[in-house]
This record gives C-alpha cells, structure tokens and sequence, in this order.
C-alpha cells in the first residue's frame, strides 16, 4: 500500500516530550501488532510505557507527525551500557527510511554521551534489517535469531528423557536464585549468546537478568508453576534450568533454559523444557513460544524435534569499540 505520509512532514522528538494521551494510537497498534504477529499480550509492556511518559521519564525519541506521535523508540542504561528496549512505527509509516531515522537517533545519542561503551537490542517488531546507512554500522554485530512456536494441542504428551539417574528435576525455588546465577554464568562461558547478551558473561550480570525475568514483564509475566531446576544429587547444587512466563493468557513463552558444561549431552536440557511444556499444557496454555539463537545449531535441533516452528526471524544487534 501506498504511503499516505510526506518524509517532510515527519520530525524527532524526545520521548520525554510527548503528551502521554497523543502516544495512545500508537500505543493502541503496537498491542494489536503484537497479538497478531506474535500472539503476546503487549498490554503490560504498553501500560510502561504510558507510566513513564506521563512521568516525562522514558529516554528515547519518538518520531511525530504533525503532533502525532507515529513511531517511537527507548532506551535504557546500566552500568556503561545502552538497552533498547523497542523500537515501533505504525503501519501506515513502516518504512526502512523511518525506522534508520528513529534507530539511528537513539543510537547517536548512546554512542556519542561519552558514558556508553556497549549497546544491545533485540528489536521483535522491526520490519527492516538495521540499515549499512547507519553512521554507527562500523560498531555494529548482528545475530540471527529464530522466534520458534509450538502448538500444545490435545493430547499433548512428550515421553520422559533418559536424564541420569542423579539428576533430580525439582520446582523453581526462590531461594535457589544465587545458585542459578553461577549456573548461567557457567554454562554460557565461550558461548554465541554471551556475544549477544553481556549478562550472561558474568555472575553479577546473571543476577541482573534473573531479577528481569522474575520481576518485570518484558518478557512476559514470570509462571513458577512451569518452571523448573535439575539439582545434581551428588552435591545438592542446580546443574540446569528452565524459566517460563506468560505472554498471554493461554500462550507460555520459555525464556531461560541452560544446563551446566558437565551435565550436557546427558538429556536434562530435554528434560526441563519437557516438564516446562506439560506443565504449561496442564495450565491451559494453547501454545508455547521461544526464541533461539540461529547459530546455534544444537538448541534449534532439540526444539525442532520437539515440534517447534520458526515463525520469524529477527537480528539482535550489538554496537561495541565506538
């Protein structure tokens, strides 16, 4: 469809500028955008954003028509690095012209405050692949990565994994919080996702991400009842986990799952997404979600034989050494 906008009319402005009530077609879009494309329930993430505009204190930019807000983008920083954590522009406007301008805004701003020394997104929702005609292209990584989806249609049954037999499988604990942050630490050492999240590299970083998932509804709301440890029962410590949420009422999304180097290999990466999945179906969920890294060939196999299904594709960027 035509575009029904002139590139001249459109303008920048600091998201912590825009009327609250104008951002709400926009807002109102990217729900429906997500519910159709991904089948997630952005309401949570949305109501965010209209908190911390309303407070005049979401960093970002937001791209205007006129005084209407048709796409915007914000960021976050902790400890030296830059988070984006959405980027979205209205159907009518979706363009690679629109979505390099507003990106590269955002962007320009990370990279040249003098106090970033990394930035990462992981952009769902953008249409075009980040623009070579980025002034930042020279610092920037991209990594596929595959959002998979899996029907948990009746009668849903997974047989059991041929886990050892000194590997327990036990709920999520609360307390077992600081042992899951040595164990995700552990187990992304050298690996692909590390380059791509940071958090992962480190203990302290590892921390960080678990209190995101549990306590925050980015990617979704945190469900216990689906998410599970594997204790080594040798030494009582987790050798593996898998995280869930609820990105809807009825769809789960997996949004952690590693094991310890010295149990791969041996089934309990099976095991823990096999128990997450029932008890997602036992929940009522009609399907499960992830996302996967491209490159990581092992990962996508197991979920492939599981039964899930790359429904899109889309890059996580990394900008570094600028």
């Amino acid at each position: 469809m035509a575009a029904v906008w002139d590139a001249t009319d459109l303008h920048l402005m600091d998201l912590r500028q825009v009327r609250a009530d104008l951002l709400e077609p926009l807002l109102e879009e990217e729900v429906d955008q997500w519910r159709q494309r991904l089948h997630w329930d952005f309401r949570p993430s949305a109501e965010l954003v209209r908190r911390f505009v309303a407070m005049h204190a979401l960093n970002g930019y937001s791209l205007v028509d006129g005084i209407h807000p048709i796409g915007y983008s914000y960021y976050v920083c902790e400890e030296r690095k830059g988070f984006i954590g959405d980027l979205f522009i209205r159907e009518a406007y979706r363009s690679l012209e629109n979505e390099t301008r507003l990106l590269g805004a955002v962007l320009n701003h990370l990279l040249t405050n003098g106090f970033t020394r990394r930035v990462e997104a992981q952009l769902m929702m953008l249409q075009n692949h980040p623009s070579s005609a980025l002034a930042s292209s020279a610092y920037l990584s991209t990594f596929e990565r595959d959002f998979m989806r899996l029907e948990l249609a009746a009668p849903f049954h997974l047989p059991p994994g041929p886990a050892s037999s000194w590997i327990r499988i036990e709920p999520w604990m609360d307390y077992r919080q600081e042992e899951a942050a040595y164990l995700i630490a552990a187990a992304y050492k050298g690996h692909i996702d590390g380059e791509i999240n940071d958090q992962y590299r480190s203990v302290a970083g590892a921390r960080r991400f678990l209190l995101n998932i549990i306590q925050y509804p980015g990617c979704g709301s945190f469900f216990q009842p689906a998410s599970f440890l594997a204790i080594d029962t040798r030494t009582n410590r987790s050798c593996g986990l898998c995280l869930a949420s609820l990105v809807a009422a009825d769809i789960g999304h997996i949004t952690q799952i590693c094991v310890s180097p010295e149990v791969k290999g041996q089934g309990v990466g099976y095991e823990l997404l096999r128990r997450s999945l029932l008890s997602l179906y036992e929940a009522h969920c009609r399907e499960a979600t992830l996302t996967v890294t491209s490159a990581n060939e092992k990962a996508s196999r197991l979920y492939r034989e599981v039964g899930f299904q790359t429904m899109r594709r889309f890059p996580a960027c990394v900008w570094e050494g600028f």
